[in-house]
């Protein structure tokens, strides 16, 4: 048995995880900054780092004591070193390297992309290789997952990613902040035929994202027309965010079963990946192709620790240890070829 403690803290999330290799969360617990932010209809780096600083030892002794383990069943322990905001990435790979040195354990740099690419693997026994699509505030991208540590990049966003749009235009309709589940909720009330909204790159070749037009046409709208019920308005861009991922997606999963006939998974993560109406477009897109939608339970989808304790235990397991100088990035692409 393996144990694996995760440390979190790239954006505004603070979380601390115990994962083991019979792919149990032994405990976790997190800490959201989402009324410290929610004021400025979005996140204050600077904030967010102090706030990180305040919380992230005590979550992680309160994760110990949920777990009932010690230190002492601790194999190694993983932190998000990047991409992220780089000041909350430094406050937790720096906890995490300390304790390593203080316990002397093997310390294990994560990718907090590769953390939501292998989180579908947390809950069941998905095999490689399948297609992912990668959805959330800060990332929009199509990737081949052949193994840990093994990524293709097939396309990504050419401007904002989709979960920035989301809160985008949850701001301009004058809803709470996070936008996306708010975005969700209202049009569930809403007509998405309503606003004929534009679908960007669609029909077009390749598998590349762009949302700063559907920003701007929401704006537009909203102008020319402010009696609109917003349900309406949040319906119509949800349906023209699903329209433009299944567009895009339908082109990636021909490059990816041209290079692996017998893939069977299309798998959606990140944070966007938990709204409900997105995932039954892509549940139907991937079943039209052949393949099965796998996606992880919605609290996984958004950051936690125990995506980057699993993802940090699968690269332990395969001999990866890192040394204490490691850097923080607030960019490291998973596909380190890629543009």
């Amino acid at each position: 048995m393996t144990l694996v403690l995760g440390i979190e803290t790239s954006c505004d999330e603070t979380a601390a995880a115990l994962v083991d290799s019979d792919r149990r969360i032994r405990a976790q617990a997190l800490a959201s900054q989402v009324r410290a932010h929610a004021p400025y209809g979005g996140i204050v780096p600077e904030v967010a780092a102090r706030a990180h600083l305040s919380v992230l030892e005590d979550l992680v002794r309160e994760t110990f004591a949920r777990a009932g383990a010690g230190w002492e069943e601790v194999d190694a322990i993983a932190a998000t070193t990047g991409p992220g905001l780089i000041g909350g990435v430094i406050v937790g790979a720096t906890f995490a390297k300390a304790a390593a040195l203080a316990r002397d354990l093997p310390f294990v740099a994560v990718n907090h992309l590769e953390g939501h690419a292998l989180s579908p693997r947390l809950v069941g026994d998905l095999p490689f290789p399948y297609l992912l699509l990668l959805v959330s505030g800060g990332h929009c991208q199509l990737l081949i997952v052949e193994d840990v540590g093994r990524y293709t990049r097939l396309g990504t966003t050419l401007d904002d990613a989709v979960g920035e749009a989301f809160d985008k235009v949850a701001k301009l309709l004058g809803l709470p902040y996070p936008g996306g589940p708010a975005i969700e909720a209202l049009a569930r009330e809403g007509d998405g035929d309503l606003f004929d909204l534009p679908r960007p790159l669609k029909g077009r070749p390749g598998c590349d994202f762009s949302f700063a037009g559907l920003k701007t046409a929401v704006r537009h709208l909203c102008a020319k027309a402010p009696d609109a019920r917003v349900a309406d308005i949040a319906a119509s861009f949800q349906a023209a965010v699903a329209d433009s991922l299944a567009d895009r997606t339908r082109n990636a999963i021909r490059l990816f079963l041209d290079r692996h006939p017998h893939g069977k998974h299309l798998v959606v993560a990140g944070g966007v990946a938990a709204n409900s109406a997105l995932r039954a477009r892509l549940s139907d897109v991937a079943a039209r192709a052949g393949l099965t939608l796998a996606a992880p339970p919605p609290a996984l989808c958004t950051d936690n620790a125990a995506m980057i304790a699993w993802a940090g235990l699968e690269r332990f397991v395969r001999g990866a240890r890192e040394p204490l100088d490691y850097p923080c990035r607030p960019r490291w692409p998973l596909d380190a070829r890629a543009a």
